[in-house]
């Protein structure tokens, strides 16, 4: 069973700051092909490195030339992914199908991982840390109280921003998918992925990511990028490049995430009032990570009662069934007591 952690409340609103864009080679050997209406951007963080941002502006708030016209009533998204995922998970599928509803989206990729800068040392930071990247991009770049959504240790980290970091600034609402269970994670997934076994095997891939109804060419998934070179002699030449999820999985985690043996040290993290946010909890019912337990404990927790989804596994928003999660968060955002 898998969960997705979304979370908003009302703090005061931040000043809004340019995100910083700059002109750099693409770190992925498999790079993610953007879909029409995102952009790649970077956020330079306080420490000088640079974090990955695809965005996708609201597709109902534009005009008919394409251009902005206006903020969005609905909150911002930030998605914040998991272990071997980038803000390319997120773009996949659900950008377009949340910035189609109103939305304005912003998918990061913490630091090492994705096309974002990695730190020095052998690990890309700590909950403290990654937290602190997501508050500053949020304080830097959004002027209105975001929805946040966590994908497994995603969920983990804005857990740790919105117990730790939210009396600094507005953290939003919290929506968590797949959350994250550390004992759980070792007994069952030490194979598929401390080993990387994943990265190399199909089977093991698709069993760990994602619902037996996942066809192997979703999972291979190929893409091709036809770039025609016209020369002098009139010789054709097409570049073809292919990229699948198994691949960007294994490129987009150039040092892990976390020390695990302090992160154990940081654990549990802290719970907050109920009254201060609205929380939804997200799970999938074929998740190989994050079984019903998990999944309950993780609502008994905030307090709220976890919704499990149908014919999905971890992966919910790559999945082939990745619109009934979507559904359930569409109409749970819809529904939002302080954006009404």
């Amino acid at each position: 069973m898998a969960a997705l952690l979304c979370l908003h409340s009302t703090f005061p609103k931040m000043t809004v700051k340019p995100l910083a864009v700059l002109n750099r080679p693409q770190r992925l050997c498999v790079p993610f092909e953007l879909k029409q209406g995102q952009t790649r951007l970077f956020h330079q963080l306080p420490s000088g490195l640079n974090m990955e941002v695809i965005e996708q502006k609201s597709a109902k708030n534009k005009d008919l030339d394409g251009k902005i016209r206006g903020r969005s009533e609905k909150p911002p998204l930030v998605f914040v992914h998991g272990s071997y995922h980038a803000a390319w998970c997120w773009a996949e599928h659900w950008l377009p199908f949340f910035s189609g509803s109103g939305f304005d989206c912003y998918a990061v990729s913490l630091l090492g991982q994705g096309e974002s800068d990695a730190p020095s040392g052998t690990v890309a930071g700590s909950l403290k840390t990654h937290a602190g990247d997501i508050a500053d991009f949020i304080r830097e770049n959004l002027s209105s109280h975001p929805v946040l959504l966590g994908h497994s240790f995603g969920g983990l980290i804005i857990q740790y921003y919105i117990a730790k970091i939210r009396n600094e600034q507005s953290p939003g609402n919290l929506l968590l998918l797949e959350p994250y269970l550390y004992a759980l994670y070792l007994l069952r997934v030490t194979r598929s992925l401390a080993a990387k076994a994943f990265q190399t095997d199909l089977s093991l891939c698709k069993e760990t990511f994602f619902s037996s109804t996942m066809k192997d060419p979703l999972v291979l998934r190929f893409v091709h990028d036809l770039s025609l070179l016209v020369h002098k002699s009139a010789i054709l030449h097409v570049a073809t490049h292919i990229y699948c999820y198994q691949e960007l999985m294994k490129e987009s985690s150039r040092m892990p995430l976390f020390d695990l043996r302090k992160l154990n040290a940081s654990l549990p993290v802290p719970s907050v009032p109920k009254s201060s946010l609205e929380v939804l909890v997200v799970g999938a019912k074929d998740d190989f990570i994050v079984d019903a337990e998990g999944l309950n404990e993780t609502g008994r927790f905030y307090g709220v009662s976890p919704v499990c989804v149908e014919g999905v596994a971890h992966d919910m928003m790559l999945d082939s069934s990745w619109e009934k999660g979507a559904a359930v968060i569409l109409s749970w955002l819809d529904n939002l007591s302080s954006y009404h």
